[in-house]
């Protein structure tokens, strides 16, 4: 985390959103499970709604805009986040349907579905669009018009063991691709993403209410050992089991 001495520390931006950007800004701060940025190529954020706020920990958009990633977030994340940025302005391709454990500001943990998008002036990239979308838990209804209910008892059942995107089709008694197509209808992610959040969310629950070690909570949840726990774990999270166990049990 940047001190208040260093070189990163925010400060007002030199030129704020374009005008046309201000449109979208209202229509962003309109949608409290969506949140957006806009960053300049030096990181800073230029442009941010009310739900990028909240999630920051500040009070305003005056404590957020002017700010880097390192300036908000804890370093794991800041640092994820920076390392997609830079993929983006690097390549000028946009960064689609990254999956992300936040805790939200009540404390309780949620998942976001990423995507960023370069923004070019002549043929140069400037800045970003960032979006990140609450993927809330569909209710019992919408799952059962999808006819997904199977799918999701089979993954709680055989949690601990390997899964693959047919055994998952089998159980919902569609092709693969019907499957995708539904499953990213009614949770926003793919069959293999879907599986994944499950794991962790159930290794979240384990690190934060058991003794139980990492490596029987890594093979309870479907990992092929500790070292695959602690990789996805930290790639999702922002931080190691033992790290997470640590800083949010009690």
């Amino acid at each position: 985390m940047a001190s208040e001495s260093d070189n990163s520390a925010p400060h007002a931006p030199d030129h704020g959103p374009t005008g046309a950007i201000q449109p979208l800004l209202e229509l962003f701060d309109s949608l409290p499970q969506v949140m957006f940025c806009m960053k300049g190529a030096d990181g800073r954020y230029l442009a941010v709604n009310d739900a990028f706020v909240r999630r920051s920990g500040r009070r305003s958009k005056r404590d957020v805009l002017g700010a880097r990633a390192t300036d908000l977030f804890p370093a794991p994340l800041a640092e994820r986040y920076e390392e997609q940025d830079g993929h983006v302005f690097a390549s000028g391709e946009p960064l689609r349907d990254e999956l992300e454990l936040i805790r939200r500001p009540d404390g309780s943990f949620g998942w976001y579905l990423t995507m960023k998008l370069p923004v070019e002036e002549a043929g140069e990239v400037t800045a970003l669009v960032s979006v990140s979308r609450d993927l809330a838990t569909p209710s019992d209804e919408r799952i059962a018009l999808e006819a997904l209910t199977r799918v999701v008892e089979l993954v709680q059942a055989r949690l601990d063991e390997p899964l693959r995107v047919a055994d998952l089709a089998d159980a919902a008694d569609c092709s693969e691709a019907q499957l995708e197509r539904r499953m990213k209808k009614v949770f926003g992610l793919t069959a293999t993403q879907y599986v994944l959040r499950v794991r962790v969310e159930r290794a979240t629950e384990m690190l934060t209410g058991s003794d139980d070690p990492i490596a029987l909570i890594a093979a309870t949840c479907g990992f092929y050992d500790q070292a695959g726990l602690t990789r996805q774990f930290a790639r999702l999270a922002g931080e190691t089991p033992a790290r997470f166990r640590a800083s949010h049990s009690g």
